[in-house]
């Protein structure tokens, strides 16, 4: 299945052409520029979400893999943090902003080679920038090497595998939902070996509530009365919050952080070090929530509501026409994927510029505004209530989607990227 986002081919557009500048050559006086990090982050969106409509929850892999071989590329010049994957030496000086180019250039090029000659083209404009020279060559070099290393270490990954979600539809199990009715999109990806947590599985989860108990009404009746697409008890600011956020998340926080190093003054080091652990562990909680929904298959709550006359569950009543202000995406409930991209991102977010200062300021490509967010929790709350005001989830799967998220990006941090000793 692929998915069609023209509207947020116009927002990555508009930040690509802004953070794509004349990138001055690092000199022994002037320390490279970082501007060459974020504007291969803009074209790896472009690349991965408009121009080749990757679905979300796979989306998250390819800006794990191009963030990673710009950080090795960047560390392995600039030093100060470990490469993630084991490096050559940089003979003599070599240029970090071609490093950097190189690297996000040919991983890109490799995983999506029908943008080859939009790529070919930021490529040259970003070395054209760069004064030729022997430290521009190793420079190149060491990209190359970095890009290599990556590709190589994700080969058979198991992207890609024939596995398919088959389930026998009961109360509580999933199956396709209106209006498609498609089989469970990408479910290879729960199989996928992850980039820095042991196993897909390593993060325990306590799985859905039953459908008898007393939490699953709660959940039940909240989902039934704030997310209805008609009768709803939503009020317009809620409708509004809840379209915000039906955007494609990665790329929403990919281009946040864009925004918000650029205001941060960090160096070449500290952003390359900045995608690389978003983008991991945005791609490691995808992986692991996947397998939760692969390995749990819980239902949504358009085939819940209208089929609560089966769940046995006295204080749930069914309503058949019952349906969502969206379209329920075709992958079962929990846990939450959005939840756990959202947590993942902003225990990054926290550790970078701190839990209550992470000042970020986020654009929505659905309702073409902008909002801002002073503090992780505030990111946190709304994004777990306007899933369930959208109509697609309960709110169970969403806080432990969440504390997944958190999790994962917790492990990554403690184990990828780090100073060197």
């Amino acid at each position: 299945m692929r998915i069609t986002l023209p509207a947020f081919s116009a927002v990555v557009a508009a930040g690509l052409a802004a953070s794509v500048i004349a990138v001055p050559p690092a000199t022994a006086t002037q320390p490279a520029d970082p501007a060459v990090v974020i504007t291969w982050n803009a074209i790896a969106a472009r690349t991965i979400l408009t121009e080749n409509a990757t679905p979300v929850p796979v989306s998250t892999l390819y800006f794990g893999f191009v963030s990673i071989a710009v950080y090795d590329a960047v560390v392995t010049i600039e030093g100060r943090y470990q490469p993630y994957l084991r490096q050559p030496r940089a003979r003599g000086r070599a240029s970090t902003e071609a490093a950097a180019a190189t690297a996000a250039y040919r991983v890109l090029n490799y995983y999506f080679p029908t943008s080859a000659q939009n790529l070919a083209a930021d490529y040259a404009a970003s070395l054209g920038s760069i004064p030729d020279s022997r430290a521009k060559d190793r420079g190149q070099a060491v990209g190359e090497a970095a890009a290599s290393s990556l590709i190589a270490a994700r080969a058979n990954d198991g992207r890609g595998a024939n596995i398919t979600l088959d389930v026998t539809p009961a109360p509580g199990v999933w199956r396709p939902t209106p209006d498609a009715f498609a089989p469970m999109l990408a479910p290879w990806l729960g199989f996928v070996r992850p980039l820095a947590l042991r196993s897909p599985k390593q993060v325990r989860l306590s799985g859905p509530d039953p459908i008898t108990s007393k939490a699953y009404a709660r959940d039940f009746a909240e989902v039934k009365a704030m997310g209805a697409k008609d009768g709803t008890s939503r009020t317009a600011a809620q409708t509004e919050t809840a379209l915000f956020w039906n955007g494609p998340a990665s790329g929403q926080y990919n281009a946040a952080l864009r925004e918000r190093v650029s205001r941060s003054g960090m160096d070449i080091v500290r952003t390359a070090r900045a995608f690389a652990l978003l983008g991991t562990s945005e791609a490691d909680a995808l992986i692991a929530c996947w397998r939760a929904k692969y390995d749990y298959a819980f239902w949504r709550p358009i085939t819940a509501i209208r089929l609560a006359d089966t769940d046995g569950n006295r204080a749930t009543a069914p309503d058949p026409a019952w349906t969502p202000l969206v379209a329920t995406p075709p992958y079962p409930e929990y846990t939450s994927g959005h939840a756990c991209l959202t947590g993942a991102s902003t225990e990054i977010f926290s550790r970078l510029f701190g839990a209550r200062s992470i000042d970020l300021n986020v654009s929505s490509p659905v309702t073409s505004t902008t909002r801002h967010y002073a503090t992780a929790t505030a990111l946190d709350t709304e994004t777990k209530n306007a899933r369930i005001w959208l109509g697609l989830h309960f709110r169970h799967a969403m806080n432990d989607g969440n504390q997944l998220g958190h999790r994962v990006a917790t492990w990554t941090a403690s184990h990828e990227f780090l100073p060197r000793s």
